[in-house]
């Protein structure tokens, strides 16, 4: 059987506005194409400490073990559970959407007893629920979802962490779709376990999964009485490579490495305050483009919306996969669909890291608005974007007067 030959790698150049990944800048780019060195090379080495400094900056934490595992936020969610979690154990996880039940998923592959306290997607857990279902038991860990990627949902952490006190817990927090976007402090707020991905706010490419553990969870895996179930996602010889000794433990990415340090330099140089603040406003400005065109967010409270993902109801007789294609073939712009009980109900549009801005913002309604015209859905003729730039007129002179 002939096959035709394959051609030079040549993708198209996408504008993504997806919840993950994110565009990167042509600064990250530019450090995965440099060359490669050994893992154990003593200048790669100099890398490693610069990347967990980096870390340690975006995470807001003194936490010695902090690093990325190469994988993806997925592989995040399975170490944080299977190295907390042992057979004897109880877990109360929080679920919101399809990630957050991930977490509960994977926590139900170890021996430990799981309890799932849920709320429906585009709403936030009730921290009094979790106090109600951990009442009288001795529960090992409380997780939950800082931002919920298929719905869109900002949890906010401090009730957790005053219930997880109340329980004796470990909190384990999901910030794959809101770290360097939404404000997190691990140590102020005592967060045990923290994970996050590369490609969504840092804007560096997929596969790594950042990750942060407190003292106090480091010691609970050291009196573990049984092995963590996983030789790969255990954290106590993983982070022998991480630690001091640079212990071989597998071969890590180089290139994503060099691409997650570049990632998180952009990251600092802009100031963690400044890039919150950006993503805050640019989902504004969206929100209220989105709204003038007729349409509705799903998270229908405007605190519980997380900055990075906009889930926007598919208005009726607008066809989900048609208007997505549009997007894509006619003006190059990507969006995500919605996943689980959310199929072909929402769109997630990400505004994240490097695609937070604000000519993206204006590009993406006026395509918006053709697309849904084509459909026959009635638009105001420029209404998305001339409110999108009254939200950023309005910024502007607030902070010209408060100069």
């Amino acid at each position: 059987m002939t096959h035709p030959a394959i051609g030079e790698l040549n993708p198209p150049n996408r504008l993504m506005l997806t919840p993950g990944p994110s565009s990167m800048d042509p600064r990250v780019y530019r450090a995965l194409a440099t060359p490669i060195v050994g893992h154990v090379d003593p200048w790669f080495r100099g890398c490693m400490d610069d990347v967990q400094v980096l870390l340690r900056q975006i995470f807001q934490t003194e936490n010695r073990l902090t690093m990325p595992l190469s994988a993806s936020g997925s592989g995040g969610i399975e170490a944080s559970v299977v190295n907390t979690l042992e057979e004897g154990d109880e877990a109360i996880i929080c679920v919101n959407g399809l990630f957050s039940d991930r977490m509960a998923v994977i926590a139900g592959h170890t021996p430990a007893k799981v309890t799932k306290v849920e709320a429906p997607y585009g709403q936030a857990v009730d921290p009094e629920d979790v106090r109600r279902a951990g009442k009288g038991k001795k529960i090992k860990i409380v997780g939950l979802a800082q931002g919920e990627t298929s719905s869109g949902v900002l949890t906010q952490l401090e009730g957790f962490r005053k219930v997880a006190d109340e329980l004796g817990a470990l909190l384990v927090v999901d910030t794959v779709a809101s770290l360097a976007a939404v404000p997190l402090h691990i140590d102020k707020e005592r967060i045990d376990v923290c994970f996050s991905g590369t490609q969504k706010a840092i804007s560096a490419p997929p596969g790594m999964s950042p990750i942060t553990v407190s003292p106090r969870a480091e010691e609970a895996f050291r009196t573990r009485k049984t092995k963590v179930q996983s030789w790969y996602f255990d954290l106590t010889t993983a982070m022998n490579y991480w630690g001091k000794d640079r212990l071989y433990h597998h071969t890590p990415p180089v290139s994503l490495i060099f691409a997650l340090r570049e990632a998180m330099r952009i990251v600092v140089e802009e100031g963690l305050e400044a890039r919150w603040e950006r993503h805050r406003l640019n989902q504004l400005a969206l929100i209220a483009g989105l709204e003038a065109m007729g349409l509705e967010m799903l998270v229908k409270n405007p605190k519980d919306r997380l900055p990075t993902v906009t889930a926007v109801m598919i208005p009726g007789g607008v066809d989900d996969v048609k208007a997505r294609d549009q997007l894509l073939d006619e003006f190059g712009i990507e969006i995500a669909g919605g996943l689980g009980p959310l199929k072909a109900k929402i769109w997630r549009v990400g505004l994240m890291g490097h695609c937070s801005q604000k000519p993206n913002v204006l590009l993406f309604l006026a395509a918006l608005e053709k697309t849904l015209l084509d459909q026959g859905f009635r638009v105001p003729s420029g209404a998305g974007v001339g409110a999108a730039v009254g939200s950023y007129v309005h910024v502007d002179t607030a902070a010209a007067v408060s100069r």
